[in-house]
């Protein structure tokens, strides 16, 4: 499968088939996990990357932006193919591999 094909200007998204429009927290999340297509980033990395700040409690941050993300890519979010997380390690974009 392949990556997503992003246009930061426009903050928008080409993936399987599909253009959608994402928040600039939604696109920067995704340009993170894609900087490491299988890599596991932590919460706390993804939050210090896209917030310039010191993460405090962020977890439940990141997992509704992760919840609109998988909402707007994957063609089920509730059995996501593409973003994956890991109880208790993070997340990771995986491309349905």
């Amino acid at each position: 499968m392949k990556l997503p094909v992003m246009n930061e200007y426009r903050l928008q998204v080409t993936f399987m088939g599909r253009t959608v429009h994402l928040t600039p927290h939604e696109y920067g999340i995704l340009k993170t996990l894609l900087r490491k297509p299988g890599h596991i980033f932590t919460a706390e990395e993804i939050y210090r990357e896209n917030w310039q700040a010191e993460p405090y409690d962020c977890h439940p941050v990141i997992s509704v932006h992760i919840r609109h993300l998988r909402e707007k890519l994957e063609p089920d979010p509730s059995h996501p193919s593409c973003i994956k997380g890991l109880w208790g390690r993070g997340y990771l974009f995986t491309a349905g591999q």
